[in-house]
């Protein structure tokens, strides 16, 4: 089988090289029969470090015998025209989206560092923080204190995408999420623990194929009846079944990306928060 060519890419900010990671990533994804590898440079805000930069990517282009890809969002331009003397294929991505709004709007651009982020003692930023710091404690069904104020409460089997997802709806969103395990006892029962029938119309579960979650728990626990397909079926099924008996959403997150997952969520929840 023929390996899948690798391009090496890098995502370069004067920030913190989020905006343009993400950028990067979706736009990268139109792309599967390709493989990446990612090098993320953050904080790229003066004449030496742009210089290392392009050493690094020089680097790079020697060794993979082809140029790599830069996705950059510096908005410094001193910098950026330094930067743009490695062998490289460009995405300014500033330049791309940020001079048709200019002339669009007929105004020129705050240039601000790091300004889509907001302050941080913003309401947005301030909405993510108590979401992490909620999520975080609610992970795993450590805790049924304060339930009420979740947003969302993700059910699943062990190792089936809960806890990723909790994180990334806090931290992309503001989503305060807690998730809960659903083992043995439950499908024994056949019912919702009571913590969580209190909470009904907040449930959204995951679920998994059984081929994939025992992969996934090898690696967590290798040989064992907790990673063995027998169980993971049985569980699997179990989850399921006790899911559409109690009438909760739910998504196979087997093949779909955490970004993907949380979309969904928040369309079916209808969640409305004001996220960055």
């Amino acid at each position: 089988m023929q390996q899948r060519p690798t391009r090496t890419v890098f995502f370069i900010s004067d920030g913190t090289g989020i905006t343009s990671e993400t950028l990067g990533h979706s736009l990268l994804s139109q792309f599967p029969e390709m493989r990446f590898r990612h090098v993320r440079m953050p904080f790229i805000d003066s004449d030496d470090k742009a210089k290392d930069a392009i050493f690094r990517i020089n680097d790079a282009a020697r060794r993979d015998g082809v140029k790599p890809i830069v996705f950059s969002t510096l908005v410094n331009q001193v910098t950026a025209d330094t930067l743009r003397q490695a062998e490289a294929q460009f995405v300014d991505l500033f330049l791309t989206f940020i001079e048709p709004l200019e002339m669009e709007l007929g105004m020129k651009s705050a240039h601000t560092i790091g300004r889509f982020h907001g302050g941080a003692d913003s309401r947005s930023y301030t909405q993510r923080i108590d979401a992490i710091n909620f999520t975080l404690s609610h992970d795993d069904g450590v805790s049924h204190e304060n339930l009420e104020d979740a947003d969302v409460i993700l059910v699943g089997v062990s190792r089936s995408g809960k806890t990723p997802t909790s994180l990334y709806l806090a931290m992309q969103f503001g989503v305060k999420a807690a998730n809960y395990p659903l083992i043995p006892e439950d499908f024994e029962r056949n019912r919702l623990p009571q913590e969580l029938s209190k909470h009904r119309t907040k449930l959204f579960g995951l679920t998994i194929t059984p081929e994939r979650l025992s992969q996934i728990r090898q690696e967590r626990r290798p040989n064992s009846v907790y990673a063995s397909a027998d169980n993971c079926k049985f569980e699997i099924e179990a989850a399921m079944r006790l899911m559409r008996r109690e009438q909760i959403p739910f998504i196979d997150s087997t093949a779909r990306s955490i970004e993907e997952i949380s979309a969904k969520i928040i369309q079916d929840i209808r969640i409305d928060k004001n996220g960055y």
